[in-house]
């Protein structure tokens, strides 16, 4: 008996050991699911701080850049940063990301056929090694967009911008807005799958303690408080200034009510001086019912706390606001403008890992209220925006953009490099000064420009603008993202959330240097007899190809064109085209000359008629394409070129001289030169050079 009992006991055992090892095998054959992600998608767009994704054939290109070696800078693809490293190779495979601090300097390099660029500085980093799992750590099957790639969702609420257009109370579309944003929250915890390891934290990052997780639907979004405030009766005008003030006609204000607006929103005055309207009696009534603090959204902490979470923005920026302190805008709308200010500051979240804010006030002359270093939390920003007072004096908005151009963004100030400079210039109506020229000067620093204007010019008005479009001259592009035109001051709380979300966005922060943006391009085109009218055109070509890689526009890259033989003919200046289509039309029209090789004089020429118009902190870039030996000494007027800060590149051709090559060519030689055979291979160096270009421009020093 004792014996079966024991057979009996091996016999439970062995059938528990297995069905033990069955499940273990089941176990280990189950299949992680790996996400596919495109060619052009950037670490830093993916939230997960781990991932394991697929990368397609057909990556390794020189549109989807990247930026370091071993270690690359977020803002690289992660496909191509991949092949650079060697994990995989041009036909895709599986990569593992493990995202990394940012560093203080990325080194550009060139392997696996892929040249890296060189960075100054990047917030955030990421390693890729071979696509198979870590021990003990799970991986998500769907990857976690930040909120410009999410917002592509059909289903998504309306942009916060239109919010400007609606005829909705305040309040109400306070309302729409947070319920909107409750919305995009939702839809965003179904739409992806954190990864379910300890670093997971870091992706969720609420600024309040709400009850807010990534993985629960029923997100809770603080509500506004529906109990009206008690209507203020005793409401005392604003003090007036002798002589700025004119009463608007009362029949107007009759008619205007009629219409559903306000009448003391829009401007009357005929001069830039008396802009600050007497709204004493149409405008108290309206003044009293439009603005109580008690039910404004935006004043809230909770809310303000919540805002750039629930957009699920990663904002680390460097910004200064240009507040207007002239008279035109009167004491109570100032205090409104403070109150916004405020309401920036806590919604953006101020800290030193994240974005840090500072003042400028302009009125006559502009002075720093505080800089970037001087408050690390919103508490303390809001409560010194509280107490600034008002400058008084004109509105020279321009005098105020070269003012922060010299002397904001500067370390000893806090300006930390890596992140984006951003100013954001509020505009009572209209500057009385111009600010085309510093605007200009500022962006080419480095500087994202925003513009906030508040009641706008009225029509009768207009004559007495100094600066017609002073905004789209102002800023980078004329889209409408680097501006906002907001009806009246009272309404400017509603313009918190899209701004928050513009000056956060840094990949649409397109505004500062890039190599294809901040550059004078003067081609210098060899029209001798030698080339003949067919491979004429094949440079062209080249000319065209390379010229379509740039941001063309009178404020980005520029492009002149010079052809030569003993003579030399100016095809078109810099300030001629302003338009990509205009200047690779105007390549196309470009007629074959014919005649002798005269390449010294070609490039004093160039220098002369070009260059020496290029605009102030332009890059002055020549490249130059030859197929013989020139008649006249190059070294001179090369070195002469050199000197006056012209970056030259030579390209020769079939019996191109290559000592000649580079004497033309800047320092290293080896960098700035190149030679091909034969006509028909030009287009292979259109890449190369383009890549040329950048790493050395990335390898300057610049905010």
């Amino acid at each position: 008996f004792f014996l079966i009992l024991c057979l009996f006991v091996l016999g439970v055992f062995l059938t528990c050991t297995h069905t033990a090892k069955e499940a273990s095998k089941k176990t280990k054959k189950a299949k992680l699911y790996v996400p596919q992600i495109d060619c052009d998608v950037k670490a830093g767009k993916i939230i997960n701080p781990e991932f394991i994704a697929k990368c397609p054939p057909g990556c390794q290109d020189v549109k989807h850049r990247v930026y370091g070696t071993d270690i690359y800078a977020s803002f690289s693809s992660v496909c191509n940063a991949a092949i650079h490293s060697g994990v995989i190779d041009n036909t895709g495979g599986k990569v593992l990301v493990q995202k990394v601090a940012g560093h203080s300097g990325y080194r550009g390099s060139f392997s696996n056929g892929v040249r890296s660029l060189s960075l100054p500085r990047w917030r955030e980093s990421f390693l890729v090694s071979e696509g198979k799992p870590r021990k003990g750590v799970t991986y998500p099957s769907t990857l976690e967009y930040s909120s410009s790639k999410s917002t592509a969702v059909k289903s998504e609420p309306k942009k916060p911008e239109q919010d400007l257009k609606g005829t909705k109370s305040a309040d109400t579309a306070n309302t729409s807005e947070k319920a909107s944003d409750q919305g995009h929250t939702v839809r965003k915890e179904h739409q992806t799958t954190p990864a379910p390891t300890p670093a997971t934290e870091m992706a969720t990052t609420t600024r309040t303690p709400t009850t807010t997780t990534r993985t629960e639907p029923s997100t809770t979004v603080p509500q506004p408080t529906t109990t009206p405030a008690a209507p203020r009766t005793t409401a005392a005008p604003a003090k007036t200034r002798p002589g700025l003030h004119r009463v608007r006609d009362m029949g107007q204000v009759q008619a205007a009510q009629g219409r559903g607006q306000n009448p003391a929103f829009r401007g009357t005055s005929t001069s830039a001086s008396n802009r600050n309207i007497l709204r004493h009696n149409a405008g108290k009534a309206m003044e009293i019912d439009s603005w109580k603090p008690g039910l404004s959204l935006f004043d809230t902490g909770k809310y303000l706390n919540h805002l750039v979470t629930s957009l699920g923005i990663n904002c680390k920026v460097d910004l200064s606001f240009l507040m207007d302190g002239s008279w035109s805008i009167g004491k109570r709308r100032f205090q409104l403008q403070k109150r916004f200010l405020g309401n920036m500051a806590q919604a953006l979240g101020i800290g030193s890992a994240g974005p840090l804010m500072g003042i400028v006030q302009y009125g006559d002359d502009p002075s720093t209220e505080f800089n970037l270093k001087t408050y690390t939390n919103s508490k303390d920003l809001r409560n010194a925006i509280e107490k600034i007072q008002q400058k008084g004096g004109l509105s020279n908005v321009g005098k105020a953009l070269s003012f922060v151009n010299k002397n904001f963004f500067l370390d000893a100030n806090g300006n930390r490099g890596g992140a984006p400079n951003v100013v954001v210039v509020m505009v009572d109506g209209w500057p009385t000064d111009r600010v085309e020229e510093a605007s200009r000067l500022a962006r080419e620093s480095g500087i994202n420009i925003f513009f906030v204007t508040v009641e706008a010019a009225a029509q009768s008005e207009k004559q007495n603008v100094i600066e017609p479009n002073f905004v789209d001259k102002a800023v980078c592009r004329t889209n409408g993202f680097y501006s906002i035109n907001v009806p009246s001051w009272f309404s400017l709380h509603k313009v918190v959330q899209p701004l928050v979300k513009r000056v956060c966005d840094t990949d649409r922060l397109a505004c500062s240097k890039t190599c294809l943006n901040a550059a004078d391009i003067g081609f210098v085109i060899d029209g001798s007899s030698s080339v003949g009218t067919g491979n004429f055109r094949t440079v062209l070509q080249f000319v065209a190809n390379i010229s379509k890689e740039f941001e063309i526009s009178d404020t980005d890259t520029r492009i002149g064109a010079v052809q030569y033989t003993y003579e030399q003919r100016l095809e078109f200046s810099f300030d001629k085209y302003s338009t990509k289509q205009d200047v690779l039309n105007a390549i196309k029209r470009i007629s074959y000359w014919s005649g002798g090789t005269s390449t010294g004089a070609a490039i004093s020429y160039a220098s002369e008629q070009l260059f020496s118009k290029s605009k102030p902190n332009k890059r002055k870039i020549m490249i130059l394409i030859t197929d013989g030996r020139s008649y006249d000494d190059v070294s001179v007027p090369a070195m002469a070129a050199h000197q006056n800060g012209v970056i030259a590149y030579s390209v020769g051709v079939a019996w191109a001289a290559p000592d000649e090559l580079e004497a033309i060519a800047s320092d290293p030689p080896k960098e700035h030169s190149f030679f091909v055979d034969e006509f028909d291979n030009l287009y292979r160096y259109v890449n190369r050079l383009i890549q040329n270009i950048c790493t050395e421009f990335n390898s300057q020093p610049r905010n």
